[in-house]
């Protein structure tokens, strides 16, 4: 089967590359622009290591630009997963446009490869940054959207094309929204990596709301178990929107707490920020009974036990030195 996955030399990307590959009837074709959002030594170590594998190709490539698409030679792609997108949320703040080159113009240029194509199975990033701010968790599928930043609206935008072009075209169409994905190979961008490198590297952390806010952690093999399994799932409707979440959200000091315990030296320095309150939500807490409806079997891990793998990876590998 040949599969096509865009940001493949990001996280979840990376992850699901690796995991695809244990399948020697699969190729797997990795795209990736290797911007500069966190660190290129980082994305370059996962292509790396990916490309030890023969069945894996990688493309450098823009996907800004529709006449880049013709360097993916292959065109018999059985399924595409679409992961590439401009990350972050406080980054829009500095940097807008970043999100509608690569959230919007990116995206509607990989439906088109997929339509031209006449691709049958399409995934894609989506994100618990639509739910925004609400007053009853957890959240399904069903839930009002209440976007409070650009990238949660970028997100919300994609799930809107991709339901009108699942009833123009012949594709089966699967939005994702993940929730707060954590693991080995994670983003030196988020807090788990932001907050292990600034004590190993000696400096000045802070944790923004005194850590009284709450993250619905989803741990990286649980996730790409979850992408790898809906391969071969037939859904009922043509488009379809799934929650990726653990259904366990746990409050962000208690995670800064669990991580000290590897270190007695670890220490954080607290501060607010009415700026943050505007673009950050308080609580993510998905419902996780769709995806756990369809994939009857699934258990997903332990926290403390993925934290602790997790950390030693991280400690091992001085990812903080690449970073």
């Amino acid at each position: 089967m040949n599969i096509l996955i865009t940001g493949a030399a990001g996280f979840i990307g990376s992850k699901l590359c690796d995991e695809l590959l244990k399948n020697k009837n699969n190729n797997i074709y990795g795209v990736d622009n290797l911007n500069s959002y966190y660190s290129v030594k980082l994305k370059k170590l996962r292509i790396k290591n990916l490309q030890q594998n023969k069945n894996f190709k990688f493309i450098k490539l823009d996907l800004k630009k529709v006449s880049n698409f013709k360097k993916i030679k292959v065109k018999k792609f059985s399924v595409v997963y679409h992961l590439a997108a401009q990350a972050g949320v406080r980054f829009t703040m500095s940097d807008p446009k970043k999100y509608f080159d690569d959230n919007f113009q990116s995206y509607f240029n990989v439906l088109n490869f997929v339509q031209e194509n006449k691709i049958k199975k399409f995934f894609f990033a989506s994100s618990s940054s639509v739910y925004g701010d609400q007053k009853k968790y957890p959240l399904d599928e069903k839930s009002k959207l209440n976007e409070k930043n650009f990238y949660g609206f970028s997100k919300k935008v994609n799930e809107i094309t991709a339901n009108v072009f699942s009833k123009i075209y012949e594709t089966e169409v699967v939005g994702l929204r993940f929730f707060t994905v954590f693991g080995e190979w994670g983003r030196p961008d988020m807090l788990i990596f932001k907050y292990l490198k600034a004590n190993f590297d000696k400096k000045r952390f802070i944790l923004n709301e005194n850590g009284t806010h709450f993250r619905d952690f989803t741990y990286i093999d649980d996730v790409v178990k979850i992408l790898k399994s809906l391969i071969n799932q037939k859904f009922k409707k043509k488009f379809t929107i799934l929650n990726i979440c653990s259904n366990k959200p746990i409050k962000i000091i208690s995670v800064i707490n669990k991580i000290n315990k590897f270190n007695k030296n670890f220490k954080f320095v607290s501060k607010s920020s009415k700026l943050l309150k505007k673009i950050e939500v308080k609580i993510t807490h998905g419902n996780n009974h769709k995806i756990k409806k369809i994939m009857k079997n699934i258990k997903f891990t332990n926290f403390d036990y993925a934290l602790n793998k997790t950390v030693n990876w991280y400690i091992k590998n001085k990812i903080n030195k690449i970073t």
